[in-house]
């Protein structure tokens, strides 16, 4: 337990709904992802710890002074009723753990768990958590990695599985808009307000995702982003989503703090290719190179992280004409050089068979075209040299 904690804390102060107010004051007061604060609420409650901070009592264990009376100027400005009224005057509501539409799988974060989310939308976000998958990647993405995050998006949507990303440019934008482009839902976790769209040329996605799927945040109204938040905000990506999908990323993406947290919580880790020589691909590359699974369509995402017997088609070439040949004949075929007449005895031979039997499966391959006598020879015809060497089979 805390220590630290002693009786002049006095009563506590009204709250409603479970402590409700009391979590949109901590909103205000304490980082996303401060796990010192996460453990206070866990062992004190909710009430002590804003009781403490409204009273400017003593420091709570695990922070110096001067951090300390950075919370309670914090604590000052908090008004956990005026929050709750301009947060209903934008249709968003305050989802607290406990609630019926909290997703459980964020309590896997432990003490960073979110002290609530706010959240913008009318679907129920606890039953989209449970079929949702994150693609991630690069803000500056290039051609290839926005066509592939829109495909994968609309495909995963196809199949009935939600979208998660964080609404930035990029990656991001095109799996949202892939989303939505194929009739699906998906979900923006926001590093900000969700009252105040971040980044603003992604102000008009973002109100359209509110109006056909979810904005989550975990801010209060007005709040802006820092480059902290954003980074913190990926665990919440993660924990939201039965797996996450690098899509691009360099080796110094913030992306790659979303599949390192999907690590650690047990989540599926996947990565999407691209050219060995592309910066943008580094990170995935790196990623694939340690325990993420390739991917390269929605099939095979489904695969990982959707129930059982929802498997990918298996992958083949095309087949060939020369593959409805019988095993037999195709060994006599593939015995022939490709550029010269071979003696049937020569070709028996290397078909490890006997010379009558090549003799006969010769005649029936130049029926079908495959072959032409050349005095006492055999050699392939112009067609079926094509054929061979589109099979990779050519001697």
């Amino acid at each position: 337990m805390l220590s630290g904690v002693t009786g002049r804390d006095g009563p506590p102060p009204p709250t409603d709904h479970g402590g409700l107010l009391g979590r949109v004051f901590l909103t205000r007061v304490i980082e996303p992802g401060d796990e010192t604060g996460g453990r206070w609420v866990r062992e004190l409650g909710v009430d002590r710890v804003v009781r403490r901070l409204r009273q400017h009592g003593e420091p709570l264990p695990g922070v110096s002074r001067k951090r300390w009376a950075g919370l309670l100027a914090r604590a000052e400005r908090a008004d956990p009723r005026r929050d709750l009224a301009v947060a209903q005057e934008t249709g968003v509501r305050f989802v607290c753990p406990g609630d019926a539409e909290w997703p459980g799988q964020l309590d896997d974060l432990g003490d960073t768990r979110p002290l609530g989310l706010w959240v913008r939308g009318t679907a129920d976000l606890r039953l989209w958590a449970l079929r949702s998958v994150a693609l991630v990647g690069a803000r500056a993405c290039t051609e290839y990695g926005a066509f592939m995050a829109a495909t994968l998006a609309a495909g995963l949507a196809e199949k009935g599985w939600i979208v998660v990303s964080g609404g930035a440019y990029g990656i991001d934008g095109a799996a949202h808009r892939g989303a939505l482009g194929a009739g699906g839902a998906t979900v923006a976790v926001l590093a900000c307000g969700v009252d105040r769209p971040y980044p603003r040329g992604h102000a008009g996605l973002i109100g359209r995702i509110a109006e056909q799927g979810i904005v989550v945040g975990e801010l209060p109204p007005g709040e802006h982003p820092t480059p902290s938040r954003f980074i913190l905000r990926n665990r919440v990506i993660a924990a939201l989503t039965r797996g996450t999908v690098v899509v691009e990323a360099a080796h110094r993406s913030g992306s790659l703090a979303t599949a390192r947290a999907a690590r650690r919580l047990g989540r599926h880790t996947m990565g999407v290719p691209g050219p060995a020589t592309s910066g943008l691909s580094a990170g995935v590359h790196e990623l694939l190179r340690q325990d993420a699974v390739l991917v390269t369509d929605a099939d095979e995402i489904v695969e990982l992280v959707g129930d059982m017997g929802e498997l990918a088609p298996e992958r083949r070439g095309p087949v060939l004409p020369r593959d409805l040949l019988d095993p037999a004949v195709r060994q006599v075929l593939a015995a022939l050089p490709a550029r010269k007449a071979a003696h049937p005895d020569a070709i028996a031979r290397t078909a490890q068979t006997a010379p009558d039997d090549a003799i006969a499966k010769l005649y029936e391959l130049r029926a079908l075209g495959y072959v032409e006598r050349h005095g006492d020879g055999w050699k392939l015809t112009r067609q079926a040299v094509i054929s061979v060497r589109g099979g990779a089979d050519v001697r």
